[in-house]
């Protein structure tokens, strides 16, 4: 069908009914996107959360070993105040780069980009 048939308010209701489309196809894939990541989050998060729960029972028997073992050189009270300033610092520091880690997270990234793809065809039809 030739362009010069068409009347205006045609050619306008397709415009509109393209952008209604585009705008149900991004929301269906971004949440299929999110609900994969979801997925893929929830069963991570249990195995980590089970391996932490367990390095932390081995940390703390072994923090309690090493202010045992510093008791026989030092006072307690102090083998127990180094071990619990060394553990600090390097608590801190860990959490420290998982902030900046969690910072650089971006969610849903092929939706942003349609989206701008999108954005840049609807410019082009309307000028």
């Amino acid at each position: 069908m030739a362009t010069a048939e068409r009347s205006i308010s045609t050619v306008l209701y397709d415009i509109v009914s393209n952008l209604q489309e585009i705008i149900r196809s991004e929301m269906r894939l971004a949440r299929t996107e999110f609900t994969e990541e979801l997925d893929r989050l929830r069963s991570a998060s249990l195995l980590f959360g089970a391996g932490v729960l367990l390095a932390a029972f081995g940390v703390l028997f072994l923090l309690v070993a090493i202010v045992y073992a510093l008791s026989l050189v030092i006072p307690a009270w102090a083998a127990a105040s180094v071990v619990a300033a060394a553990v600090g610092t390097l608590g801190g520091i860990l959490l420290g780069t998982a902030l900046k880690r969690l910072k650089a997270v971006r969610a849903a990234p092929t939706t942003t980009a349609t989206l701008k793809e999108n954005v840049e065809w609807a410019k082009h039809l309307t000028r």
